[in-house]
């Protein structure tokens, strides 16, 4: 079958270090590796609360598409964009939706209500939705009316570690997602505070993406205590994350909702057995002999966690040889570029 061109709809700046951002570049380098043309169509960047410039553009660009040209259409403009836009627009969309933007922490209940009210209607417009989980896909078919054939799961593929481990001298805690609410970034630093009579050394890597959230965390941070011991990087290179995974002995992330959870699978691709919360799709993607779920906003229970990872040698290493065979097992962001790239060629083309 001959690969169809197609194109990318994707706000703001591709290269940002999120896990949405992270899995849409790697998927459209992966198809374009495969000989296929995407063209990327970059759109504002204040999707999912969209201002009348950026809804405008959006509008302009994306009704342009002919209808021969398959559309991925990220799922924060996806989720946001004026239903009648995609109702005019020629050629079939995919959605590609990391999870649905009314589960995101923290917004205020107008808001959830407009973007599930808004998701839920463009739904209908799409020919097809790509996600990253079978917990988004659930989601879709019990909150949205999606049926089960208009869903593809694309996994998110995993990078082989760069180096070899050598785990630090105390245990290193790493933790890395950007510094937004829903990361729970907070309640690790409380169960750290009750972790002190242990010998350990923490890092938390990800970018300052939500500023007064960031700000928060530094005020937290000096309230309790914590030091040096604790360490608040920001953004950080890929060649200083390898270096982290690398050093780390534990990775810690305290999160109140994941849609996948890309760096669950870098964890366990660097071996490192895993502490997190059973909430969202983070069940599905850290199997229970690699890791530790707790109950999610309960810093107690994540201190027992860390309690637990820190003197139980014997516990944690066997944690750790689970992740590092799993994590082998990985797909690859090749095989993801397969999975969208057979979508794409499968799409019934408007008239």
């Amino acid at each position: 079958m001959t690969q169809r061109p197609a194109a990318f709809a994707i706000p703001g700046d591709i290269t940002t270090l999120t896990g949405g951002y992270i899995y849409e570049r790697r998927l459209l380098e992966g198809l374009r590796a495969h000989g296929r043309d995407v063209a990327h169509i970059q759109l504002g960047g204040s999707f999912p609360v969209p201002n009348a410039r950026d809804m405008a553009e959006a509008a302009a660009r994306l009704t342009a598409l002919p209808p021969t040209c398959p559309l991925i259409l990220d799922g924060l403009v996806f989720g946001s964009i004026d239903t009648a836009i995609l109702a005019r627009m020629a050629a079939p969309v995919v959605a590609m939706l990391h999870h649905p933007l009314a589960h995101e922490s923290g917004l205020d209940p107008a808001l959830r209500a407009h973007l599930y009210r808004t998701e839920r209607d463009n739904l209908t417009h799409a020919a097809h939705v790509l996600v990253p989980s079978p917990h988004t896909a659930a989601l879709l078919q019990s909150d949205y009316g999606v049926a089960p054939a208009r869903i593809t799961i694309a996994q998110p593929g995993t990078d082989r570690p760069p180096r070899q481990a050598v785990p630090s001298d105390p245990p290193l805690i790493l933790s890395v997602g950007i510094q937004h609410p829903r990361k729970g970034h907070d309640i690790l630093l409380h169960a750290l505070a009750q972790v002190t009579d242990l010998d350990w050394q923490a890092v938390i890597i990800g970018s300052r993406y939500d500023a007064a959230h960031a700000g928060a965390l530094d005020v937290l941070h000096a309230s309790l205590g914590l030091g040096d011991r604790v360490r608040l990087a920001g953004r950080v290179s890929q060649q200083v994350l390898a270096d982290h995974y690398a050093r780390a002995s534990v990775f810690a992330l305290a999160t109140r909702y994941e849609g996948y959870g890309i760096v669950f699978d870098e964890a366990m691709a660097h071996g490192l057995p895993i502490l997190s919360c059973r909430t969202g799709a983070v069940p599905d993607t850290v199997p229970a002999e690699a890791g530790l779920l707790v109950t999610p906003e309960d810093p107690a229970a994540f201190a027992a966690g860390l309690r637990r990872m820190l003197t139980q040698g014997s516990e944690r290493a066997a944690m750790a040889r689970a992740a590092a065979r799993l994590g082998a097992a990985l797909p690859s962001w090749d095989d993801t570029a397969r999975v969208a790239g057979r979508v794409l060629d499968q799409l019934p083309l408007r008239p």
